[in-house]
């Protein structure tokens, strides 16, 4: 694993990504929620982790400056969503990725575990942030015994 620990803080390239109506029914569809809001042509909104596809908008490819893991070693820790506005179907979004912090903790069979908290802030056409989703992975030093 490679971190450069002096580009914490510093976003990433911007993404821009649209939404629209038919996505957000197919992603509500995915998740199994059939709240009918989903397919409501005039009081749609998007469900509470359909940010996530801004992954599809993007090749991840330098999203998070001078961060380097090992995908062998990497775990899924927390994921969390701040909206301040709801996203609706014709919002136009701008998504950028920054690497928040980096911490260690030892751990009990695999030996050191870091720690990388990531932001993700999006913006509306006006340039109001609109949500945060904030990830934190976990990569072990060494394969787990025991």
């Amino acid at each position: 694993m490679e971190i450069d620990r002096s580009l914490i803080g510093r976003w990433g390239p911007e993404t821009r990504m649209r939404v629209e109506a038919g996505k957000i029914r197919e992603f509500a569809r995915a998740v199994k929620d059939d709240n009918p809001i989903y397919r409501d042509a005039e009081r749609c909104l998007a469900p509470p982790t359909f940010l996530m596809t801004v992954a599809h908008w993007t090749d991840g490819a330098g999203a998070r400056p001078g961060v380097r893991v090992d995908l062998h070693r990497l775990l899924h820790g927390e994921q969390e969503f701040e909206y301040l506005r709801p996203i609706r179907p014709g919002d136009e979004l701008t998504a950028r990725t920054r690497t928040k912090d980096v911490f260690e903790k030892v751990g009990k069979r695999g030996g050191k575990m870091t720690f990388i908290v990531a932001e993700t802030e999006f913006r509306d056409r006006q340039g109001e942030v609109v949500a945060y989703a904030r990830a934190t992975t976990i990569q072990t030093e060494g394969a787990v015994s025991g």
